[in-house]
């Protein structure tokens, strides 16, 4: 048990002797005029701040590792490789620790590749470790708790210091320590010793994390494995999802296709608005070895319309004229997507959302309407008919 009475006599002959000493509290508040007041000291997007902690957490096999390759790029390379501003001049270190050299080396040289980077671009400014060559162990439970290692913590301050790193990553941060992850106590002295070497050195740290299983449903950032110490102490914190059976329908993904599509949502942002969600792709990369290695990029949700112009809508409403196919996607061929699906190339079947939200905004426009027609059995059904041709 901590003796405070003890702490106290030492503190206060501590600014006995040091009548100057910054541990003089309280420290009186001095007002400055807004307009020179320094602004944050971002260094890419939203996410990564100058002497402060970022946790980005996903489920296994998301691509969290090759996001943060692709993104340590766009740092390097001063490129807006995946669409989020970047600062200049930035070196960046990244310490995997569970892959091999041989398979970090594949990825990055894929991104390099897939990506258009230059050797001269990273000479110099990228650094790479990983822990099958040296471990990474900042702190280690003992009988009277968690201790950190100080030597380790110490080390890592020298190296950021003499490479003048930039921004760090590491991944997986439960590999950088041998707490128990659910120890709250524990990883909220790790997540803030992290803290105070990014404000020691004055960089940007990246802890990589996994999510707790969710059974399908969406991930948050609370969601990530152990306690919530360590997003606590993060002052950004977003989380990477797959994309959802129902949203590849959505975006009309064929369902042959095998690629990776996933989210990037920072939902937790003290020190900036919380951010919208955007769609990031695992695309295969063929290297000169022979390896297929996947690397990430910038995907964007297609427009229902994209493809097609006025002209297309125009054939839509020759064809539809004076037929006055049924509005239901349950009538079978009967049903006007039918008619849509032909004309603009597309499968009734499986496009078949894509082409309902297309009958939709037609009929929001004006360019269709719904009308009552009488079946065999003389009852009502809605159809369309053309409403406001379009023109060219």
């Amino acid at each position: 048990m901590r003796d405070f009475t003890a702490m106290a006599v030492q503190l206060d002959q501590h600014r006995t002797e040091h009548p100057n000493s910054a541990d003089r509290l309280p420290t009186p508040f001095i007002w400055q005029d807004p307009s020179g007041l320094p602004r944050r000291p971002w260094i890419y997007g939203r996410h990564l701040l100058r002497k402060q902690v970022a946790v980005t957490v996903a489920p296994g096999g998301v691509g969290k590792s090759s996001l943060t390759i692709v993104e340590g790029l766009a740092m390097i390379s001063e490129r807006e490789l995946l669409g989020e501003w970047t600062a200049k001049d930035l070196k960046v270190w990244l310490y995997n620790l569970e892959d091999p050299r041989d398979e970090m080396t594949l990825r990055i040289t894929a991104a390099m590749q897939h990506h258009g980077i230059q050797p001269d671009e990273v000479e110099g400014r990228l650094f790479v470790d990983t822990g099958r060559e040296r471990e990474l162990c900042t702190a280690v439970q003992t009988r009277e708790g968690v201790v950190i290692v100080k030597p380790e913590i110490d080390e890592l301050a020298r190296e950021i210091a003499a490479r003048k790193i930039d921004v760090m990553v590491i991944d997986p941060f439960v590999s950088s320590h041998q707490a128990g992850e659910n120890d709250n106590v524990a990883i909220d002295l790790i997540a803030k010793e992290w803290a105070r070497l990014a404000d020691r050195c004055n960089c940007a740290i990246e802890l990589v994390h996994h999510t707790r299983k969710t059974n399908g449903i969406e991930a948050t950032t609370e969601d990530s494995r152990g306690g919530s110490a360590l997003l606590a102490a993060a002052r950004s914190g977003r989380v990477l999802n797959r994309m959802a059976a129902d949203e590849r329908e959505q975006a009309g993904i064929s369902p042959d296709d095998l690629t990776t599509y996933f989210t990037v949502t920072r939902d937790k942002a003290n020190l900036a608005p919380i951010g919208k969600r955007t769609w990031r792709r695992m695309v295969s990369v063929e290297l000169a070895n022979g390896e297929s290695v996947g690397v990430a990029e910038v995907w964007e949700w297609p427009d229902t319309f994209d493809g097609f112009d006025s002209k297309d809508l125009m054939a839509v409403q020759h064809a539809i004229d004076g037929k006055q196919p049924r509005y239901s996607d349950q009538a079978g061929n009967d049903w006007a997507g039918v008619i849509v699906a032909e004309e603009l190339g597309l499968d009734a079947r499986k496009d078949k959302r894509r082409i309902k939200k297309m009958i939709e905004a037609w009929l929001h426009s004006g360019a269709f309407r719904k009308t009552q027609v009488s079946d065999d059995s003389r009852r009502p059904r809605p159809c369309l008919e053309v409403g406001e041709w379009a023109t060219e």
